[in-house]
């Protein structure tokens, strides 16, 4: 399920790398046009040790849905696709990552790292409006 906004909202503590770090150096969201709605993938590990896995195989060339499928634990399992997500409607750690990110392709993804309360993300996006 997308992690949505709630009351008690994303862990703050232990974060995974924000968007302007980028994991490939690539993720910042410099120059990009503000976007009111993005189509947004993830991977959902509730285990840094599970997440660090999925991290290696996107590194050595796995396509990003696959990767989904094998370790994302998302009980909507769409090669980790959440769809298209307007603004405010994601988990706020979450959302902040996701919007300074730059489109990629699950072939050749532009990833980066968050942590929330639901667990460890590594987020894409595939598009932006």
């Amino acid at each position: 399920m997308a992690p949505k906004n709630t009351a008690k909202g994303g862990d703050k503590k232990g974060k995974g790398k924000d968007a302007s770090e980028g994991d490939k150096g690539k993720g910042g969201g410099k120059g990009l046009k503000p976007a009111t709605s993005i189509n947004v993938r993830h991977i959902l590990c509730e285990k840094f040790s599970k997440k660090e896995e999925a991290l290696e195989k996107l590194r050595n060339g796995a396509k990003f849905d696959d990767v989904a499928r094998e370790y994302s634990e998302d009980k909507a399992r769409q090669g980790g696709s959440l769809g298209w997500k307007v603004r405010g409607s994601l988990n706020g750690d979450f959302e902040k990552a996701a919007y300074e990110l730059e489109p990629s392709t699950t072939a050749n993804p532009k990833y980066v790292e968050v942590k929330t309360g639901f667990g460890y993300h590594i987020i894409m996006v595939e598009g932006r409006k």
